[in-house]
């Protein structure tokens, strides 16, 4: 079991615009990092459309998704997608929701569960390891979740979908880590023209 962390970032590094609200999640300005992803049919399939483009950007999508056991992330990313996602969420797993609210778990249609943890990072995770059985767990976001886990060691696996555009301002995915230095060895790139997708393996 690999705890995985998979994100769209600027060549200049940034995961996020400026402006980043509960209404506004990406910021401003970030539009160039999602728009690729959009006519994928393996994200349009996991959202419940048909259609979309076969191609090597969506086998990578469809990999990842395969892959995924169960899901961690913030609340306001849970926020910010609730309305959107509807009775039929696109992750097919539990999920774990770190938060400061309590609340109890929603049972969703699609295998889709959501369990709000308000005791820390490592509760979510173990929680998370035990329900995703030999799958992987995915630090699915927002931004400064995946930092978290990131900032503790907690990641094991770190795909970059690097998007040919500079974003100039925004959030960026490896500022306030501190001084502790990992080291990364490449699993692999794959050259596309949406994006080029790095994955790496952190050296324990």
């Amino acid at each position: 079991m690999t705890v995985t962390a998979d994100l769209a970032i600027s060549l200049d590094g940034y995961i996020a615009g400026t402006g980043i609200t509960i209404d506004n999640p990406g910021g401003d300005g970030a539009e160039p990092l999602f728009e690729w992803i959009h006519n994928l049919a393996s994200w349009r399939q996991r959202q419940g459309m048909t259609g979309g483009e076969e191609n090597r950007d969506s086998e990578l999508m469809r990999e990842w998704f395969d892959a995924t056991g169960a899901v961690v992330m913030g609340r306001m990313m849970y926020d910010t997608g609730e309305e959107f996602w509807g009775d039929n969420p696109p992750f097919k797993a539990p999920v774990f929701v770190l938060t400061h609210r309590p609340r109890p778990t929603l049972v969703k249609e699609g295998g889709t569960t959501f369990t709000f943890v308000t005791d820390g990072i490592h509760s979510a995770l173990d929680q998370a390891r035990a329900a995703a059985g030999d799958r992987n767990v995915d630090v699915a976001g927002g931004a400064s979740t995946v930092q978290q886990y990131l900032r503790e060691g907690l990641v094991d696996e770190l795909q970059l979908h690097v998007v040919p555009a500079l974003l100039g301002e925004g959030l960026r995915l490896f500022e306030g880590l501190g001084a502790g230095r990992r080291d990364l060895e490449p699993v692999r790139v794959v050259d596309t023209p949406l994006a080029t997708h790095l994955k790496y393996r952190f050296v324990k």
